[in-house]
């Protein structure tokens, strides 16, 4: 329990200073970097790493925004194997739904309940 707990620290934090590296070294804009992990994710995932990877690390490798890029392919390919092309555009969106929604409900709640700090409204 201790050591899974410390894996899952390492690599969730250890993928968080790859994200951290690629803005300061590498000079990329957050939207970038963002695109960049979730494709690493897909990329992972497509290729049939990820799986082992989420064994290795839990939740060190399932919180991390890699892990939506995975979900996406994982689904992708899973729905693409039971309906055939079709069930690559609907895969994508069975298995990430509800974080989707959850975010845009979220961000509404917050953007009613607390103030833009700009002045351009």
């Amino acid at each position: 329990m201790i050591v899974s707990s410390f894996i899952a620290f390492f690599v969730g934090g250890l993928i968080c200073v790859i994200g951290q590296l690629m803005m300061d070294v590498g000079k990329m804009t957050p939207a970038h970097t963002l695109s960049t992990l979730v494709v690493a994710g897909a990329v992972l995932d497509g290729f049939g790493l990820y799986e082992p990877f989420i064994d290795f690390a839990g939740a060190g490798a399932t919180v991390p925004i890699t892990s939506f890029g995975n979900a996406l392919t994982h689904g992708a390919l899973q729905e693409a194997e039971r309906h055939g092309f079709i069930g690559v555009l609907t895969g994508m969106f069975e298995v990430t739904s509800s974080g989707i929604s959850a975010a845009i409900v979220f961000g509404l709640l917050a953007a009613f309940i607390f103030r833009s700090k700009s002045n351009s409204i």
